[in-house]
């Protein structure tokens, strides 16, 4: 019988504060140019929005799970 590896919450958590950090520098890239931007493409409004929705996602499970970035 084969057991699947098990993930450890501590590796778990890890790797969602990590995420959030990357998704919270994407988000302040693209808004900072779509700001930039005459005229801002729905694709790149699109790819905004799919990113504060992953951060924020991302917030309510740390808060959740009860995360702090200063462990």
């Amino acid at each position: 019988m084969i057991r699947s590896k098990k993930i450890k919450k501590q590796d778990l958590d890890q790797q969602i504060l990590e995420s959030m950090f990357q998704l919270k520098k994407q988000w302040t890239y693209l808004d900072s140019i779509l700001d930039r931007s005459i005229d801002p493409t729905e694709s790149g409004q699109f790819d905004l929005a799919i990113t504060k929705a992953k951060y924020f996602y991302l917030m309510r499970e740390a808060r959740i799970r009860k995360l702090s970035a200063n462990q």
